[in-house]
């Protein structure tokens, strides 16, 4: 495993749709690895292989909860190609913010279920249905691979100034 770089904002890559995965290969595999080690590490609870420059149809998540006892039990799941299948009517609002937009965090309104097929790292496909976080959080990532990021969700005026800042930052880190 290895820790990977993840790109920040305004960095266009970001803005990149990702082609499918054709086969589950072991470097697909080594990715799903590293890009665990590099979203733990963050932290985060969920990462798209866009996020550390590889622009593959791939999301690594864990949405591990606490126990009783303060204890967190991993619970890594990786989606290969995932789509969404079906989205309810109903919505709901959570504060999402992004590994690609350090420190920025801003309420969002998605589907508050979806319907998604993935495939596995073993080349199973699935289907399953998603609510709460973890239909907020997949409907993010899934976003990712399509070149689209959850500022994209806001006003123009708040979507416009924190790309401004970002832009502003990068030209001060590349002096």
């Amino acid at each position: 495993m290895a820790l990977r770089e993840i790109i920040i904002l305004p960095d266009k890559q970001l803005r990149l749709v990702s082609k499918p995965v054709e086969k589950v290969t072991p470097a697909i595999r080594q990715l799903a690895d590293d890009m665990f080690e590099t979203m733990y590490a963050a932290p985060g609870i969920g990462l798209a292989a866009i996020q550390v420059a590889e622009p593959v149809r791939l999301i690594t998540m864990d949405l591990a909860k606490r126990d009783e006892n303060g204890e967190t039990t991993p619970r890594p799941r990786v989606f290969i190609n995932p789509e969404i299948l079906s989205s309810s009517e109903e919505t709901s609002v959570y504060e999402e913010g992004c590994l690609s937009i350090p420190e920025y965090y801003e309420e969002v309104e998605r589907p508050a279920r979806v319907r998604l097929r993935f495939t596995d790292l073993d080349g199973k496909m699935h289907e399953e249905d998603a609510d709460g976080l973890f239909a907020t959080c997949i409907q993010h990532e899934i976003d990712h691979l399509n070149g689209v990021l959850f500022i994209d969700y806001l006003s123009k005026l708040k979507r416009d100034r924190v790309q401004k800042k970002f832009s502003k930052a990068a030209k001060r880190a590349a002096e």
